[in-house]
């Protein structure tokens, strides 16, 4: 497809783009890298054998790369975070296909970020068109967790919108972990403090590793505890060891693991994934059971280093209102969402107003139990 501004062209994977083109677009966002998407793929974690086919939609000029829109074409909804599975039950109960569909995210994170990789709206208007145009070969849409911007572009192309709740940590400048604590309630504050007791008592001890000293073994550990805890889930691993190899050695410096040693063994690990502006808590396991260890290596660790950095955001990925008592703030998140067919493309839209109310009821009722000092 070609016009005045541009060819566009659907590719199944990256393998004939330029990294550098690539990630000038992703504008310094680790999650949407050419390196992240492309071991992805490689790796067979996001393939077609998984349900996860790449349809890249692409856009360019003179040669060069000049937009992009990570899109997919989905046999299920597994790994996204934004559960659709009631709309595709209905589907299939009216004797609709509601498989495949087309999803641009960035599978298995639930990370906030563009979706539409353009230097203007002029651009992001021709790959949201085109990926609407694809559309419709399936039954829907799907983009999951843009910016308000590009939601609000979305909304005016027709996409409904929908309303999510994530925890996020603010760091407003803390030199010291101290510091965050004192800028909580009494009761918050205290609890922090005998959760790290208990587990520092317990004998456990920390270690940071960031990118290029995160040598083969610690990835096998790591891959060991990723597997145990979902197991311990009955769920199945969308990643795998080889993934986790890969980015380590294309995107070393962002990534940061935390491992926790007991007697000198480790005993659990946290991987994340940062910016100079942003950290993502990501994945995390144990091989053994050490009570509130979850805690320390997923938060308290990872709130420690932010501060460090001078890290603003840390966001803690999908659910948990444990994480409000641990000094995170409800974020309100978007995704957008178009249906081909009309009849479910409504029903879809009322049942969205009836929801769109009961987060914005959350949301307020999350506020009001804000872990800080009352001003």
């Amino acid at each position: 497809m070609g016009d005045e501004f541009g060819t566009v062209r659907v590719l199944d994977n990256l393998a004939g783009i330029d990294p550098g083109q690539w990630n000038a677009l992703a504008g310094g966002h680790p999650f949407l890298r050419h390196e992240l998407f492309h071991a992805l793929h490689e790796t067979g974690c996001a393939s077609e054998r998984t349900g996860w086919l790449p349809q890249f939609v692409t856009l360019w000029q003179d040669g060069r790369l000049a937009a992009a829109m990570p899109l997919y074409l989905k046999s299920h909804s597994y790994g996204e975070y934004v559960f659709d599975w009631a709309w595709a039950d209905a589907y299939q109960r009216h004797g609709y296909a509601y498989y495949p569909k087309l999803l641009s995210a960035v599978p298995f994170t639930p990370v906030q970020g563009p979706r539409l990789l353009a230097a203007d709206d002029q651009a992001r208007r021709r790959l949201l068109e085109a990926a609407l145009s694809l559309a419709g070969d399936s039954s829907s849409l799907h983009v999951l967790f843009p910016p308000p911007k590009e939601a609000e572009q979305m909304a005016e192309a027709g996409m409904l919108l929908r309303r999510g709740v994530q925890f996020h940590w603010r760091n407003p400048g803390y030199r010291s972990f101290e510091e965050f604590l004192a800028a909580l309630s009494h009761d918050k504050r205290k609890k922090i403090r005998q959760e790290r007791r208990r587990v520092r008592d317990a004998g456990v001890r920390f270690r940071w590793q960031l990118g290029r000293d995160i040598g083969a073994d610690d990835w096998l550990f790591f891959t060991r505890c990723y597997k145990t805890t979902y197991r311990a889930h009955h769920s199945t691993p969308y990643l795998n060891r080889a993934f986790f190899q890969r980015i380590g050695e294309t995107l070393p410096d962002n990534l940061m693991l935390v491992v926790a040693e007991l007697d000198g063994n480790p005993v659990a690990s946290a991987l994340n994934v940062y910016s100079e502006q942003v950290l993502y808590g990501r994945y995390w396991g144990a091989v053994g059971y050490v009570p509130l260890l979850h805690f320390e290596a997923c938060y308290y660790q990872t709130i420690e280093f932010c501060i460090e950095r001078g890290i603003a955001v840390f966001e803690g990925g999908a659910q948990g209102e444990h994480k409000l008592s641990r000094g995170f703030l409800p974020v309100q998140t978007v995704s957008a969402h178009w249906l081909k067919h009309p009849e479910f493309a409504r029903a879809v839209e009322q049942f969205l107003a009836r929801e769109t109310a009961g987060v914005e009821r959350y949301l307020d009722e999350l506020n009001e139990r804000a872990p800080f000092k009352k001003e």
